[in-house]
């Protein structure tokens, strides 16, 4: 089995990757790279493991993986028998069609203009009103994926990455922006509910030591 190195921030999208790699049940060294929530500084050998010093990347001997869907679906490989990137061939469809969906809109569309409105433009009093667009947009979608739910998995009936990366954005949603996600998206909720139950889940918390932030 390959070594598996796994960078990471606390809190970030690196949720994700991060959750999927305890569900594998496989060893591996997780390295916090950077810190979002207070005074940071990357590590400097991190600009050779990913030179856009950016969160996650996966070392798998001596191959280096970044972007989360990408590592999420290096990861998947190393354990295709637990299905976390889908069961079925149209579940493995519908698992990347949410991923992309949620990396371009939500992601980036949605919550990078807002963490970083500083990159659309360098007028500073635009600032302001590009975050007030994002969060619309970032509320848009939180209605669109409590419409597309049916079940606490958005995919298949069972866990898969989509599950985690939705983590991740509640998440953001209730700690950032103190929004009333309870209230206002119970399918969404149940969901979460139900992947903070899992071993995997709780084990990044733990780790992240990001207890009781959604």
């Amino acid at each position: 089995m390959a070594k598996i190195q796994f960078y990471y921030a606390p809190g970030a999208c690196s949720i994700l990757p991060h959750i999927l790699l305890y569900e594998t049940g496989l060893s591996f060294e997780a390295i916090e790279a950077y810190r979002f929530d207070r005074p940071s500084s990357w590590p400097e050998e991190y600009e050779r493991i990913n030179p856009k010093m950016e969160v996650p990347a996966l070392v798998l001997d001596d191959q280096i993986i970044t972007e989360n869907i990408a590592v999420c679906t290096a990861i998947s490989s190393l354990v295709p028998e637990k299905h976390l990137m889908g069961k079925s061939p149209m579940d493995i469809v519908r698992v990347y069609e949410w991923l992309s969906w949620l990396a371009i809109n939500l992601h980036t569309g949605g919550f990078g203009h807002v963490f970083r409105s500083y990159r659309w433009s360098d007028d500073e009093a635009a600032h302001e009103g590009i975050k007030t667009k994002a969060l619309e947009r970032v509320m848009g979608i939180f209605e669109a994926v409590e419409g597309r739910l049916t079940s606490v998995h958005a995919v298949g009936g069972d866990f898969t990455a989509v599950d985690a990366y939705l983590f991740v954005f509640y998440r953001w949603g209730v700690n950032e922006f103190q929004f009333e996600m309870k209230e206002k998206y119970p399918r969404y909720t149940s969901l979460v509910e139900n992947l903070a139950k899992r071993e995997g889940a709780k084990a990044v918390i733990k780790a992240e030591g990001i207890e009781g932030t959604w």
